[in-house]
């Protein structure tokens, strides 16, 4: 017997399950958890639907539940919580969410239809359908006809092919650009396939779109932003600058952080900006990141192009515009001959990541805020570096800065940091301060090289950026977490050579209490490269001592 009911009408993308309502045993079994699960969800997160109560009537058991939940509600409720891949069930793709694995038993069928035919397309198929073609092109090939299925589905797919079929008829394309038979296969695989729910579709354009920013990959900064530090920025820039107006990422990439931006303000139950913007270096890019916004939120923009630093186009967008900006910028490059543009108001130095944080800041309105990722190397680099850190130290532009665990990215070992500033002058006058949020040991191993933060992890790091602003604005001195988190007075910070490196001032020098434990394979890979290491450097000094003996002949010695 079945505890569905359907007595209310609702709304939204999710209208179809507006009249139903679902008991708790209802919820555990179709989402393939325990009853106690769902329990802990209601308890443990605020934002977890309410029941409602109905009339049960006299022919259920004495004692029968009585309060029921809304499936259009939990469905989007569940929709963002994603299934830890040990508790995936056969067939069910990584990325699948508990909302998918809950609407496929309401409709009988299964979860994550579109999901596991782009992950099919994506890798074993890929090889044997592309041919000769170049992987980021068959990728890209996929993406667009991904983007069709889900922001129409069922009319999509037919509407790309007839533009295809009318591009080769006027403009006697060749194979090459338009590869026909490929383009058929894909659509008819796709066509075939429903997409489910958009959470569905957005998770299946997603796996896509990180593959073929990997295969498009080129040295020097066409890293994709790992989803779990976007998170980071975006939800700490939605809870302490609401209501903002004007968005922009100057170095867009894919669109990811505007996305993730958009995500938070619609979590925290914001209004969408109504001015949101960018630039992206390449005109692949930028098409792919208006793709991505699109899907993610039916935003038809058009993306602005712009250089790979400011300082070639320092007039690009206006001084004091925006209310939030955040970026990934490249960083690791040298600026030769270039003129100092007029925003180098804290000293010249001619590595991109200080071109970027000069001209940020340079950009944010009187109360605007920005989220930065950058290298930590930035924090403690010393010289012309020191000059600028300095200055934006002094100035008030620095509000927190927040260190990451290593292994983020895919492509790159790199340890980052984000920076969160404000426009220069902007800050307290009395008692300033900046706060460091030391997270280099957060995060879970994705693969044997690979981490990335946990949604505990995401939580903790937003919510002591968030304290901070809150406790400083009502006046108060901020406490800070213990191995965690700590404010720290401008004057201090002078005294370390303007260093912003988090680790220096929230734990005590030779502090381990909060270091990650290794595993056993982490250990050996570290083993492995320390022994590399030690071998070239034996080397090294072997042939610097063979050298001086040289030298030390040549003179008799």
């Amino acid at each position: 017997m079945t505890d569905f009911d359907a007595r209310r009408p609702g709304t939204g993308a999710e209208a179809e399950f507006a009249e139903v309502l679902v008991s708790r045993p209802d919820i555990a079994r179709l989402t393939g958890v325990k009853r106690p699960a769902v329990t802990n969800w209601e308890r443990r997160h605020a934002d977890f639907p309410r029941p409602v109560t109905v009339d049960i009537g006299g022919g259920e058991a004495v004692g029968a539940e009585s309060e029921r939940f809304r499936a259009d509600e939990l469905l989007a409720w569940l929709s963002g919580r994603t299934i830890a891949v040990n508790a995936l069930r056969a067939g069910e793709p990584a990325g699948t969410t508990y909302g998918d694995r809950f609407r496929a038993g309401l409709t009988g069928g299964m979860a994550g239809g579109l999901l596991r035919a782009a992950v099919r397309l994506a890798g074993p198929e890929a090889d044997r359908l592309r041919g000769p073609m170049p992987l980021d092109r068959y990728l890209l090939w996929l993406l667009y006809l991904v983007l069709n299925q889900v922001v129409e589905p069922g009319k999509g797919l037919a509407k790309a092919v007839d533009s295809f079929r009318g591009a080769v008829r006027d403009y006697d394309l060749s194979e090459k650009l338009v590869p026909r038979h490929l383009l058929a296969t894909l659509t008819d695989t796709l066509g075939r396939t429903s997409v489910g729910s958009v959470q569905e579709g957005r998770a299946a354009f997603d796996h896509v779109l990180v593959l073929w920013r990997a295969a498009q990959a080129r040295e020097g900064g066409a890293f994709f932003t790992p989803p779990s530090v976007s998170r980071v920025m975006a939800g700490a820039l939605a809870a302490v600058r609401p209501g903002a107006v004007r968005v922009h990422d100057p170095y867009g990439r894919t669109g990811e952080l505007l996305v993730a931006y958009l995500d938070a303000v619609a979590t925290q139950a914001g209004s969408a900006p109504p001015q949101v913007g960018g630039r992206v270096p390449e005109p692949l890019e930028r098409q792919v990141a208006e793709m991505n916004l699109r899907v993610h939120h039916g935003l038809a923009l058009r993306l602005g192009e712009g250089p790979f630093t400011p300082a070639h186009d320092p007039f690009a967008d206006p001084p004091g515009a925006f209310d939030v900006l955040l970026t990934n910028p490249p960083f690791g490059r040298r600026l030769e001959n270039v003129a100092p543009p007029p925003y180098w108001t804290f000293g010249t130095a001619r590595r991109t990541e200080f071109d970027w944080l000069q001209y940020i800041v340079s950009r944010l309105a009187p109360e605007g805020r920005a989220a930065v990722l950058l290298p930590a190397g930035a924090s403690f680099n010393a010289g012309a570096a020191e000059t600028v850190r300095a200055g934006l130290v002094e100035t008030g532009a620095v509000e927190c800065v927040i260190g990451l665990p290593a292994g983020l990215f895919a492509l790159t070992a790199v340890k980052t940091q984000i920076w969160f500033l404000r426009a220069a002058g902007s800050g307290e006058t009395t008692d300033p301060e900046v706060l460091f949020v030391a997270g280099e040991d957060l995060g879970h191993r994705l693969t044997r090289t690979q981490w990335a933060l946990t949604d505990d992890d995401i939580a903790r790091l937003v919510g002591e950026y968030v304290s901070w602003h809150t406790t400083r604005a009502a006046g108060h001195p901020f406490p800070g977490t213990p191995g965690l988190s700590r404010g720290v007075a401008v004057p201090d910070i002078a005294d370390h050579g303007h260093s912003l490196d988090p680790s220096l001032y929230v734990r005590p020098p030779g502090s381990a209490s909060a270091a990650r434990v290794a595993g056993t394979a982490e250990t050996w890979d570290r083993l492995a490269r320390l022994t590399e290491e030690t071998t070239a450097l034996h080397a090294k000094a072997e042939a610097a001592d063979a050298q001086a003996t040289r030298w030390l002949r040549r003179y008799g010695l």
